[in-house]
Parts: C-alpha cells; sequence; structure tokens
C-alpha cells in the first residue's frame, strides 16, 4: 500500500491555477524528487500534502496514522535567543532528551546538542531541522529544498545524509529540489513538475526524457552528471554488468 497517493490534483491562489490534475504515489521506504522550474508549483505540492493548503479539485490519500516529518527551506532565529539545540528539539516539550540525541544522531550532528541555534552554520541548521523532523519516527519524511543556500558540498553531504537515514530507519522520503546534479543521483525516482507532471521514472530516464529536456536544457552532454554509488556497482558486478564512467560522471564524483 502507498503511503500517500494523490488523485489529479488541482491548486489555485487567487484565480491562478498553480497545479493542474497531478497524479503521485510514495511507497514505503522509497525517495522520490520533486524536480522543475521556479513557479512549478512544487512547494505548493508539499504544502497541500501536509494539509496548509487546500485542493481546489482532486483527491489526497494518506496510509491511515501516518506520520510525517517535515524539513522547511530554512528557519530564521533571534540571534539575541538565547537556546541550545538541544531546548530547540524539545519545543513544546513532548520529545525526550533520549529522542532528541538520537534524532541528531541520525542527521549526523550527534555533537551540536549543547551548541547555540544561533551559532550554527546554514549546514548545521538544516541538520538540526532534519533531526527534528526525525524525533517523531516519521514514515514519511518530507523535505522543501532544504539544502537552499548551501555550497555544492554541503548539498551532497546532506543528500547522503538523507540516503543514511532511510536505510536506517525505511521511511519514505518525498522531496524537492533545485539542485539537478545532484538531488537526482541519491533519487529512486524523479518526477519532472511544471505545473503539471511532464514526466516521471529513474533519474537516468527522467534526464533523457524530452519534456525535461525542454524545460532544463542538455547541460552535462545531455544528460545529467549522475555519480553511481558502491552498491549500484555492486549490483551491475552482480548482475554482470559494467559501467563505463564518462567525463560527466567523473566530474560530478570529483565535486562530490
Amino acid at each position: 500500500m502507498s503511503l500517500v497517493s494523490v488523485a489529479n490534483l488541482s491548486v489555485g491562489y487567487g484565480g491562478h491555477t498553480v497545479l493542474r490534475n497531478v497524479s503521485l504515489t510514495v511507497a514505503p521506504g522509497e525517495i522520490v524528487t520533486v524536480v522543475g522550474p521556479n513557479g512549478s508549483g512544487k512547494t505548493t505540492l508539499l504544502r497541500a500534502l501536509i494539509g496548509a493548503v487546500s485542493p481546489a479539485s482532486g483527491r489526497i490519500t494518506q496510509k491511515p496514522g501516518l506520520r510525517i516529518g517535515y524539513v522547511p527551506q530554512k528557519l530564521h532565529i533571534d540571534p539575541t535567543l538565547p537556546m541550545t539545540v538541544s531546548r530547540f528539539l524539545r519545543l513544546p516539550g513532548a520529545a525526550s532528551h533520549d529522542a532528541c540525541l538520537r534524532a541528531l544522531d541520525r542527521a549526523g550532528v550527534s555533537n551540536l546538542s549543547e551548541r547555540q541555534m544561533s551559532s550554527l552554520s546554514g549546514g548545521q541548521m538544516q541538520r538540526v531541522l532534519l533531526a527534528r523532523a526525525l524525533i517523531g519516527d516519521p514514515a514519511l519524511l518530507l523535505l522543501d529544498e532544504a539544502t537552499q543556500g548551501l555550497d555544492q558540498p554541503g548539498s551532497a553531504a546532506f543528500y547522503r545524509q538523507i540516503e543514511d537515514v532511510r536505510n536506517q530507519t525505511g521511511c519514505a522520503i518525498l522531496m524537492i529540489s533545485h539542485e539537478l546534479h545532484v538531488v537526482m543521483s541519491a533519487s529512486d525516482r524523479v518526477i519532472c513538475l511544471n505545473g503539471h507532471v511532464c514526466c516521471e521514472g529513474t533519474p537516468d530516464i527522467v534526464s533523457a526524457a524530452p519534456e525535461y529536456r525542454a524545460l532544463f536544457g542538455t547541460g552535462t552532454g545531455g544528460a545529467l552528471a549522475l555519480y553511481r554509488h558502491e552498491h549500484d556497482h555492486a549490483h551491475d558486478e552482480a548482475c554482470g554488468h559494467e559501467h563505463d564512467h564518462g567525463p560527466a560522471d567523473k566530474e560530478t564524483e570529483a565535486a562530490l
């Protein structure tokens, strides 16, 4: 059974249709990335999934009792407010200290517990927001351009952490990103959105789709610079496949 099923969803603001007849599903343990140009409705889709906006038409169905964690683009903290990371994670007081430490460990920042929130770098802040989303052991994690403002190595490290979270907890992940060269490589499935679903599938299928190239161009020799994971190599060897790294692969691996 899917964790979330969206059927023919349409959403509009002030008479302007932002999403039109969007349908998608997210399965348990799956990493799904939504990509699209500015104004394509990516954030509106996430807002509809968490109930922050009401659909004009269509249906969103969630698995009964589904626990959702949400990581926003950013969070502004008053620099004069004295608050440690541990205290921030316990707001509004329901989470135990041990649960907060486990969440920080899963987010890869177990050493930040007693740091002041105002002293965190952009990358550290996003890891803490990830930890906060993980405290409730969600079955589905939603990320809204969670690496906005980070440099490429920081973004790549964050998305590798997301993969680790999925592998450790088994939660599904639906994330939005504009960083095509990095995020697609961390995805099981990609949905290209531009007010409607233009195309979807595995990263290599989407990157070769005419609809995708019409939006983002050919770039990197006509395809995304996808890097290969060690488990991909192991799978290829087990299946008797060989993979020859082209220039785009080598450039992306060097960047990561």
